[in-house]
């Protein structure tokens, strides 16, 4: 009786969730932004959430000319789907409403190597890869089990160390992506201007101001104060109200 509940509950959620999406696009469609950012902000506060949620959301605040929340939503919507042109475009478009011109520093070097492999695809998508390696692995053993043939059984074979490779390539990169996720903690200011500060206290001196749609790297936090680093790698200490991590 309580799987049906739960089974029941979880349908109810899911129509209930495509229904408010297909309402806040309606009322995208016909300019009422406000409208829409609440409808697309119900979904996230029942737990649901997806890159279409989040790049709708980031579209409206756009239209508002609310440049955090847009950025924030537009990242939040790339990191489900990297490889997605239009939230990447539409991203860039956002960040050219930002006060700030910091520099990106490229990185370089092996490690960048594999974060441009692993961050193709979101850490959950790399799982659902390896479960599809496994079912592959799985039906290539049985191929090689029940074949007669020689020649089948030496195709099957070797499919089986292929998808092998594949399931450990694919959790290997899921776990890179996540630790990798977990470790950068980027977060976007959102407050319209606040202080780099050069140490965690209100009378130190300022390092330099910063504006609200600017994206820093969190370092380490002490009490209600972050230490930042930006893309330009200059690092300094920020008010934790200042800034809402991207996770």
């Amino acid at each position: 009786m309580n799987k049906i509940l739960f089974i029941l509950l979880f349908v109810t959620q899911i129509i209930w969730s495509q229904s408010t999406f297909e309402k806040g696009n309606q009322y995208y469609q016909k300019e009422n932004y406000q409208a829409a950012i609440n409808s697309f902000e119900s979904i996230l506060e029942s737990g649901k959430e997806s890159a279409e949620v989040y790049f709708n959301l980031g579209n409206a605040y756009y239209k508002l000319h609310k440049v955090a929340p847009a950025i924030y939503n537009y990242e939040k919507a790339l990191l489900l789907n990297p490889n997605d042109e239009e939230i990447k475009t539409n991203l860039d478009f956002a960040r050219k409403m930002t006060i700030d011109d910091i520099k990106v520093i490229p990185k370089v070097g092996f490690q960048k190597l594999i974060s441009d492999f692993t961050s193709k695809y979101y850490y959950d998508t790399w799982a659902w890869i390896a479960v599809t390696f496994a079912f592959l692995f799985l039906a290539f053993f049985a191929g090689y089990y029940f074949s007669e043939k020689t020649i089948l059984k030496r195709i099957f074979f070797f499919g089986m160390f292929v998808w092998l490779a594949g399931i450990g390539l694919s959790a290997a990169s899921g776990f890179y992506e996540k630790n990798r996720i977990d470790n950068e903690k980027p977060a976007i200011i959102f407050a319209e201007s606040t202080a780099l500060k050069n140490e965690p206290k209100v009378n130190s001196p300022d390092a330099t101001v910063l504006h609200e749609g600017t994206k820093v790297y969190i370092l380490e936090s002490i009490a209600n104060w972050k230490k930042v680093e930006l893309t330009d790698e200059t690092s300094g200490w920020i008010e934790d109200s200042a800034i809402k991590e991207i996770k």
